[in-house]
Order: C-alpha cells, then structure tokens, then sequence
C-alpha cells in the first residue's frame, strides 16, 4: 500500500496552560511511531504525516502511542489529504470569506459521531450563529460583533463533544495547504 498525506488534529494539548507538549516532542513521538514525513503546524496539535497504515486504524493507534508516550488520553481526528480537500471544497458558499464579519470554525467528527446528529447538538444563538452539516464535519459561524453571545462554548458541555475537535477556518485551510506544497514536492 503506499503511503497517504494526513493531518492528525489532537484535541486538548496546549490550550489554557494544560496537557503541554513542546511539538519538537510531538513530532519525535509521531517518527518513533513509524510515521514518516511529520511536521507540526502551530502550538495546538495540528500534525502532518504520511503512512500505509489503513485510515480506520491511525485514530485509535496515534491515541495509544499518545497516551503510552505522553500519558495524555487525547481525542485525535485524522483526515487524509482528500478529505481535508473535500472539507474546504464543500464548505457552504461565502464560508470563511469575511472573516472581520464571521468568525469561522470547522468542527470534525471522530466516528461514529455523524454530522446530522452533532448538528441536533448545537445550540444556536439566532442571528448570531449558524451551523451546517458536511461529510464528517460541522461548519459553524458567528457573528463577530457579538461573538460573547455565541453558543459555540456550549458545545464543549455536550456528551458529542467527546468525539469532536475544531479548527478555524484558516488554520483548516492553512493544513490543506501544507498538505497541497508536500503533494507538489
């Protein structure tokens, strides 16, 4: 099998001053492991690999060797180069394109968590937020003038929140981007 670009989102490390993980450790981790071609971009777990490993093992393995390395019980979503594309490809028209006027997140789903039931989780401000269903994400925006009265924060309080990480937008664009420059290389 040859070997597929992935990015790993790890949920939980580096954010508020917990689970801290310098990334030149991350990235050691991910290579010990096996993985090849890892690099690391920004503080908040967001890892680019390549592997001939199938895509429905590396979730449960990168949290294992997580955890085993670390002693961090993180939630890891994986999306192979395709599906990254496929997010940004089908975000809702105008998504991310304003961002002085909405802010702009994607939230991924870890299975069995489908987008249709994560969306009847989200609670919505009317005129403030809004949500849509994609294939193993969710896309949510608000409104950046009252972005303290956004129901974002209360995802976290939800059982579904448990297979979930979110990225902005540009950090989501920025990883398929970095993924697009190995692809050419």
């Amino acid at each position: 099998m040859a070997r597929t670009r992935y990015a790993a989102l790890l949920r939980g490390i580096n954010v508020g001053g917990k689970n801290i993980v310098r990334m030149a450790d991350l990235r050691a981790a991910f290579e010990d492991a096996g993985y090849a071609a890892v690099s690391t971009y920004i503080q908040s777990g967001n890892v680019l690999f390549e592997s001939d490993m199938a895509p429905a093992e590396l979730e449960g393995a990168i949290e294992a060797m997580l955890d085993s390395r670390f002693g961090l019980s993180l939630v890891v979503v994986v999306r192979s180069h395709r599906q990254l594309r496929d997010v940004v490809d089908r975000a809702p028209d105008g998504f991310g394109a304003a961002p002085d006027v909405h802010h702009s997140d994607v939230i991924f789903l870890k299975a069995p968590l489908a987008s249709r039931q994560a969306l009847r989780a989200v609670e919505l401000r009317e005129d403030v937020d809004q949500a849509w269903p994609g294939a193993g994400v969710l896309y949510f925006s608000r409104l950046s003038e009252r972005l303290s009265q956004s129901r974002m924060s209360r995802i976290a309080a939800t059982p579904s929140y448990q297979n979930m990480t979110i990225r902005n937008w540009r950090t989501t664009t920025r990883l398929l981007s970095l993924l697009d420059e190995r692809a050419a290389r």
